[in-house]
């Protein structure tokens, strides 16, 4: 059993005109890719499964008032897939409309997600949800296939790919020439 405890209720919860405010993050590793070149690796994703039905997700939840949005991204990604690392850049906002978390201050499920890119470095043996979520490593083609939500694919399509491919372009920049 885990010694982290999930976080519950919504008596902290943050809203923005009308918006339940949440944190989340796209957990990803590097994976060196099967050919013999040795600069070719591979970005996989993090999913974790949906207790409610099919469908993979990526961390995300409630942002509450006594922690920063960084902070609520790196608990998220703790509680749900049971993984650590370095909190990297923002990604972006990302509107979504839920059909489960409807409430006095967001009467029609209005949500604004702040989404983060997060380098795993550590996936815990437990974790807060571990008795209802399990985790699978995806490539992005297959992340983008099997995302529940069209929001999360719009957040790994515009936000973490463009990230990606900007990073894996200044990191070959920085490289010395192989003349």
């Amino acid at each position: 059993m885990s010694d982290l405890v999930a976080r519950t209720g919504r008596h902290q919860q943050r809203y923005e005109d009308g918006c339940r405010l949440v944190a989340g993050c796209i957990p990803f590793r590097y994976r060196d890719s099967d050919e013999s070149s040795n600069t070719n690796k591979i970005v996989e994703v993090l999913m974790i499964n949906s207790p409610s039905g099919p469908g993979l997700l990526f961390p995300k939840g409630g942002w509450e008032n006594d922690e920063t949005v960084q902070e609520a991204a790196v608990r998220e990604a703790i509680e749900e897939a049971g993984v650590r690392g370095d909190l990297l850049d923002f990604l972006g906002y990302y509107h979504f409309k839920s059909k489960t978390h409807q409430d006095a201050f967001s009467p029609e499920g209005l949500c604004k997600a702040a989404m983060f890119a997060l380098f795993v470095k550590e996936e815990l043996e437990s974790w807060p949800e571990q008795s209802t979520r399990t985790r699978s490593w995806l490539t992005m083609s297959e992340a983008v296939e099997n995302c529940r939500h069209a929001w999360m694919r719009e957040a790994l399509n515009d936000g973490f790919s463009k990230w990606v491919a900007s990073k894996m372009t200044s990191a070959r920049e920085d490289l010395p020439d192989q003349d």
